[in-house]
């Protein structure tokens, strides 16, 4: 027995042309099947849903780097904003002969001071910040404001230091040991 397509050939019914794209297009969601794409799901589906994913992509990666952005005008921002209140709030004019060391980027420096100046930092009233390869001196208060913005900027604050009481019965009391010993 002759297959239907045979028998449709044979009443001229059709042509060899069309029986041959038949095939082909029935060969071709066999292989569809096989492969796991879903047959009843037209071309123009696929696609549309190719676009969507794509779509859906894109704005991800322009939303994270929108964020990398964001981040680093805050960053910028901050950078300024430290930078701006190291200039206005630093003590200038406290150039003298004593020597102050400090580290700064792993790296002892010194600062020559007067002695005003070297008392208030040992006892904790000024302040030793850095930012740029640059020494600001400035208050305890204005230290403690940049502290709340990055603390890797303050170098140097000590805390104040309270008068210590001298005990009466201490038998070496006449014999002080200085703390800030220059060496």
């Amino acid at each position: 027995m002759a297959s239907l397509q045979d028998q449709l050939l044979k009443a001229g019914l059709t042509t060899k042309q069309k029986a041959r794209q038949a095939n082909t297009d029935r060969r071709k969601k066999n292989k569809q099947k096989r492969s796991g794409v879903d047959v009843g799901v037209s071309l123009q589906e696929q696609i549309k849903q190719d676009l969507a994913k794509q779509q859906a992509e894109k704005q991800a990666k322009d939303a994270q780097l929108e964020a990398q952005k964001q981040q680093a005008l805050v960053e910028k921002e901050q950078y300024l904003r430290i930078l701006q209140i190291l200039e206005h709030h630093q003590i200038k004019n406290v150039n003298g002969e004593n020597e102050y060391n400090y580290t700064f980027d792993n790296k002892v420096k010194k600062l020559y001071v007067d002695n005003v100046t070297q008392q208030a930092l040992i006892k904790g009233r000024l302040a030793l910040c850095g930012l740029d390869q640059t020494t600001y001196i400035v208050t305890s208060e204005t230290a403690d404001k940049i502290a709340t913005l990055d603390e890797k900027v303050v170098l140097l604050k000590n805390d104040k230091v309270e008068e210590q009481s001298i005990d009466e019965d201490d038998p070496y009391a006449e014999f002080q040991i200085p703390d800030d010993l220059m060496w």
